[in-house]
């Protein structure tokens, strides 16, 4: 007997099914937009929902759904949904400042820790406050009138046109080694540009944003995650600015000042001497910060060093240490991690785990009294942590020889609680960080985090064993840390260390892209993976061989020559 099917042939029905991701469903006509379906779902006092994940791929809210569809808002409080909102904020910026500026050019330079962008402007002078005052007021009236963002694919070839046209060529330099045939434009009333990934449906999105005088440019501020609706105070940032300047200059000096142009010189044949020219100013730099410690060595004793994951710390303070021991100054490195408190005594996060990345995970009490007796001259017995057991134990005695200096290294070097008791006159205080200012073209700037999370991911793999998809995984805890604990004290450096370099994108792109392609679609770390992988496409790739062994990105592809380098020892 032929057992009857539950199934039988229908007519299409004129509504779909959404699931959301927290367990409710939702029905309505076929061709809604996500941003019309997730309009029932929106809660006041929420993070405004500014994209989506539907069916495990990042859309905008434009996108319009056809089939049943899972569906999980992205707010303002997520990585992607800020990307969202600051992209079309420069967008909204760039239209109001070409309104208002027709024959000036604007360029998004780089990240401020208080939430913003630094912007600078040629073929004019700076902007005044009564400039500011205006463009933001122009930016307002757009956001006002709620005008929408306009999505195009467009040829390749008419995208060059038509930057040509408007004499936009470094957006032209970079678009002559793209891949792919098309381009995605953005229009805004009259404007149109690209802009590296996705769009908030139209300006009245953009509600929260300042305009502020900074040096000889201005800062655009925007909302940070934890608080995605208020602007926050911003404190100055001098060094990180000067920091950012004497950067801009190595990449004149160079000829590379956007991607298309670093594209040009990898296919002209001229990126061997690029590379040697970047890593000289490297050199150059370090043992610059080497002289400033020997002019102060007869009352500086502590060298710390600052910086987030992945800026290339560990080779800097060996290249350091280099210098100083060229220059006749002995330093000695105390391992932070040694002082940390028995497990149980660790503090917690708001989630209950551990929170290793704390000050307070730290005995600083025990650290700031060695550091006492080292520098008076005494023996003193180090601790030594036992990772495994979760306690400190008895380590090394050690007294310093005259004339050694020590160097401590670990994120909270710049933290003035560190070693409350140590007179500041007797320490030299280092941010090492890339800081990166090679920008895609003049509106599209590289982030500082991709950077450092690219180098991360290829060195995990490397070295750990681990997959894309951990290392990405990881990197929101470890961005945590960095946000409470590094950044907010990066001006109380005396000085910094940018450790970019204008070529490594193109070195670590070859090493990125097959761990990056493992990450499985349908996983949370698969969106990511594939943001960062359009991100390279932008590359050239160049050969490993070509990187010097004593490279700080070294570090992350392997085979530094300095990886088994190790301090002359205390007495």
């Amino acid at each position: 007997m032929i057992k009857q099917s539950r199934f039988k042939i229908t007519q299409p029905r004129t509504t779909i099914e959404i699931h959301l991701d927290d367990g409710s469903v939702l029905t309505g006509p076929r061709g809604a937009t996500v941003e019309e379906i997730l309009k029932a779902v929106e809660r006041p006092n929420q993070p405004p929902i500014v994209g989506a994940i539907v069916n495990n791929q990042l859309r905008e809210l434009t996108y319009t759904i056809s089939m049943d569809a899972n569906i999980k808002p992205v707010t303002m409080a997520q990585a992607d949904g800020m990307r969202f909102y600051r992209r079309s904020l420069t967008f909204l910026l760039e239209a109001a400042f070409y309104d208002l500026f027709p024959n000036a050019t604007l360029a998004i330079d780089h990240s401020v820790s208080s939430g913003g962008y630094f912007c600078q402007v040629y073929d004019r002078a700076p902007l005044d406050e009564e400039d500011l005052s205006s463009c933001e007021a122009r930016m307002r009236a757009l956001v006002a009138e709620d005008l929408p963002f306009i999505r195009h694919e467009v040829p390749l070839n008419e995208a060059i046109e038509y930057f040509k046209s408007i004499n936009q060529f470094d957006k032209v330099r970079l678009l002559a080694h793209r891949k792919k045939k098309y381009l995605v434009l953005y229009s805004l009333g009259k404007h149109k540009d690209y802009h590296h990934g996705y769009m908030v449906p139209s300006t009245g999105y953009l509600k929260w944003f300042a305009l502020t005088k900074a040096s000889d440019g201005f800062t655009l501020r925007f909302p940070r995650r934890f608080r995605p609706t208020e602007i926050l105070p911003i404190s100055a940032y001098p060094k990180l600015l000067e920091t950012f300047q004497q950067y801009g200059s190595w990449l004149q000096h160079l000829g590379i000042d956007d991607v298309g142009a670093l594209n040009d010189t990898i296919q002209s044949g001229r990126i061997q001497e690029a590379i040697q020219i970047a890593e000289a100013f490297h050199e150059q730099r370090i043992a610059e910060i080497a002289g400033y410690i020997a002019k102060l060595s007869k009352n500086v004793h502590i060298v710390l060093i600052a910086g987030p994951s992945s800026s290339g710390k560990t080779t800097f303070s060996k290249r350091l240490s280099i210098h100083l021991l060229a220059l006749g100054i002995s330093p000695y490195p105390l391992e932070l991690d040694n002082y940390f408190v028995d497990r149980e005594l660790t503090p917690r996060d708001e989630n209950g785990k551990y929170d290793f990345e704390s000050i307070k995970a730290l005995d600083r009490k025990q650290l700031c009294s060695d550091l006492e007796h080292l520098i008076n001259g005494d023996e003193v017995q180090l601790p030594k942590y036992n990772f495994l057991e979760g306690k400190q134990e008895t380590g090394d005695k050690i007294k310093l020889n005259p004339g050694q200096i020590l160097i401590l290294e670990g994120i909270h070097g710049l933290n003035p609680d560190l070693i409350p008791e140590i007179p500041s006159k007797q320490t030299f205080r280092i941010y090492a960080s890339a800081l990166t200012q090679l920008n895609l073209d003049r509106h599209n700037r590289v982030s500082t985090t991709d950077t450092r999370l690219i180098r991360r991911i290829v060195r995990d793999a490397r070295d750990r064993g681990y997959t894309a998809e951990q290392t990405i995984n990881n990197w929101e805890s470890v961005r945590r840390g960095e946000k409470r604990y590094i950044f907010p004290y990066q001006e109380n450096a005396d000085v910094m260390f940018n450790s970019a370099l204008v070529y490594e994108l193109s070195a670590l792109k070859p090493l990125a892209e097959p761990v990056l392609r493992q990450v499985p679609f349908g996983t949370s770390a698969y969106i990511e993976a594939k943001r960062l992988l359009t991100f390279l496409e932008w590359f050239l790739p160049i050969e490993e061989y070509l990187i010097p062994d004593n490279s700080i990105l070294r570090e992350f592809i392997g085979s530094s020559i300095l990886k088994d380098f190790r301090l002359w020892k205390a007495g």
